[in-house]
């Protein structure tokens, strides 16, 4: 008996993809269908849509019964797209993000809500917390610490008087490319990026464009945006943005830093969604400041020391009262339904001047 040639096996196997893409189809719009269903009656209880605990924890059941050959990491992609899908039927999530289309931060909240979130795009970060507080959209991403840079500094700022909180954060690793309409470095006279990704570029930028000016914009993709108008111009974005506008990569991958990533908040009212739940894994953030006396923040840190709770970030920005005051900002591991945590939160609360919980949620991978 003959063998199939190659030609008949590989149509023998496409025949079977086809009929297995019939069936996940045939199963998504039945697993769609009860998620109406639970859409009508969260409507109906007057409880949150969106979930992202509740999305952590069905992404994590089905990576521990994953038996290959998929990547756990791409079971993950696969799942958070269909739960995106299914709650756009329930109640499409609107998330206000830094624009235009093709930001770090546009990737950000992708990665959170998945890509069937309905995306509303601002001109600065000032736009995105007045966008999520006036409540135009249910939540916002906003960048907050960059590993080579340090703080976003007027996302800690936007946090002291807005009423929003933080109950989520994507670690994103930035790769910032060079775009240009052209396909070579020679005649660029101007780079256009955020400030913070000039800064993480500029060895390279010294090295390669030593007379190019480096003008700073609102964002990345807005530098993109600008450098596909003229072609003298560059920016320093990401794969979406070249996509985006039709640019060249000139450069890959040129930030200094080869691990170069970026924390970026999701945000949103309490009455949207309350604080998540210990996942075991979380970060709880506050702003305190404290009375200007000799031993003032040595203090601050005694409640969490005896309290054996681990900070994971202390930085001061100044109250701009003209008096040399600070705020400072503190991360801490843990949840403050942790008694240990709870405890030591307490006995902060008492020594500070001023004392806001910007948030506790789970901390991303």
């Amino acid at each position: 008996m003959t063998q199939p040639n190659q030609s008949e096996a590989l149509g023998a196997l496409r025949l079977q993809i086809d009929a297995l893409d019939q069936q996940l189809l045939s199963l998504l719009n039945l697993r769609a269908r009860v998620a109406e269903q639970v859409g009508e009656i969260k409507r109906q209880e007057g409880s949150p849509f969106f979930r992202p605990d509740r999305v952590a924890q069905v992404i994590e059941k089905i990576q521990s019964a994953n038996q290959g050959p998929l990547l756990n990491q791409h079971v993950a992609s696969i799942w958070r797209e269909i739960m995106s899908a299914c709650l756009a039927l329930e109640a499409p999530q609107r998330v206000a993000v830094l624009g235009p289309q093709g930001t770090f931060c546009e990737q950000a909240a992708v990665d959170f809500f998945g890509g069937a979130a309905n995306l509303i795009y601002c001109a600065n970060f000032d736009e995105v917390f007045h966008a999520t507080a006036a409540g135009t959209a249910q939540y916002g991403v906003v960048g907050m610490e960059n590993s080579t840079e340090g703080v976003v500094a007027r996302s800690l700022d936007l946090f002291l008087r807005s009423p929003v909180h933080v109950v989520g954060e994507v670690s994103l690793l930035i790769r910032h490319n060079l775009l240009r309409q052209v396909n070579h470095l020679d005649g660029i006279e101007v780079v256009m990026a955020h400030p913070q990704a000039l800064a993480q570029c500029q060895n390279w930028l010294s090295q390669h464009l030593p007379h190019a000016e480096r003008r700073a914009v609102s964002s990345n993709a807005e530098g993109a945006r600008l450098a596909a108008t003229n072609p003298a111009w560059a920016g320093l974005a990401s794969e979406r943005a070249a996509a985006q506008f039709g640019l060249h990569i000139v450069a890959h991958a040129i930030q200094d830093e080869a691990y170069n990533r970026t924390r970026f908040a999701v945000i949103c009212l309490p009455q949207t969604l309350a604080m998540p739940p210990a996942s075991g894994k979380d970060c709880t953030s506050l702003v305190v400041s404290v009375p200007n006396r000799p031993g003032a923040v040595h203090d601050l840190l005694v409640p969490l020391k005896n309290n054996g709770v681990s900070m994971t970030r202390f930085e001061s920005r100044p109250a701009k009262s003209g008096q040399w005051e600070y705020y400072f900002y503190i991360d801490i591991a843990g949840h403050p339904s942790q008694p240990h945590v709870a405890a030591a939160l307490q006995e902060l609360k008492g020594l500070c001047a001023f004392y806001k919980v910007l948030g506790a949620y789970p901390v991303a991978d």
